[in-house]
């Protein structure tokens, strides 16, 4: 691989990577095959590109000679773009796999521990309330998040090739069920906080002055 090879490598966007990732695979696929994949995997622990960024980096994949494409031929209805990794992209995806340095710390924005956070601003039962409504979309959402999640696993049982996508699968199922765990918890955590509200002597302030409750 040239210098220059590696400096446009180590440029690579996360969504380069993840749809050479796609093409890592066993067999040759569609742009519209790749999205569908992504929909039914990468989404439930990283996310899902969309179908142009899809292309977008198909074509800076090839031009980086880590994917290939053939056009199909006249027995297909639809003449079709089929895509493939190439040696050079294997190679420079696993170098990139490998390298723990490039991973970082996932990412979390909750909107609701936000709130929580700004709890002294507003009132214990108001807190609830929101976690309520929470808990109540989030058992709605998991639902059907996690069927599709159970869906893609059993799709993925049993083929070898697929044994590492079937852990990552495997992770964003319990991942769904510790979000519905958390927010029981904190439930009760705010009930905890509202006996102490109660029990505050009448007149006493309930913001405490002075530094901030955490080091630093």
């Amino acid at each position: 691989m040239t210098s220059s090879h590696i400096a446009k490598k180590q440029d690579l966007p996360p969504t380069a990577w993840a749809v050479l990732g796609l093409l890592s695979f066993p067999g040759e696929r569609t742009g519209y095959e790749l999205k569908k994949w992504a929909d039914s995997s990468l989404r439930f622990f990283y996310w899902s590109p969309a179908i142009s960024q899809i292309y977008a980096e198909l074509r800076r994949l090839e031009e980086l000679g880590y994917a290939s494409s053939a056009r199909s031929g006249p027995e297909e209805l639809r003449t079709k773009r089929r895509y493939a990794i190439t040696a050079a992209g294997r190679e420079a995806l696993a170098a990139w796999a490998a390298d723990t340095a490039e991973a970082g710390p996932p990412v979390l924005k909750h909107g609701l521990l936000l709130r929580i956070w700004l709890g002294h601003l507003s009132e214990p039962e108001r807190l609830r309330t929101l976690v309520v409504e929470h808990l109540e979309h989030t058992r709605g959402h998991t639902r059907g998040e996690l069927a599709a999640v159970r869906e893609a696993m059993a799709h993925a049982a049993g083929v070898p090739e697929w044994a590492f996508p079937a852990l990552a699968l495997r992770w964003a199922e319990r991942r769904h069920l510790a979000e519905l765990e958390l927010a029981e918890a904190l439930l009760e955590d705010l009930a905890e906080a509202a006996r102490r509200e109660r029990a505050r002597p009448e007149g006493a302030e309930r913001q405490a002055g002075g530094d901030a409750p955490t080091p630093g």
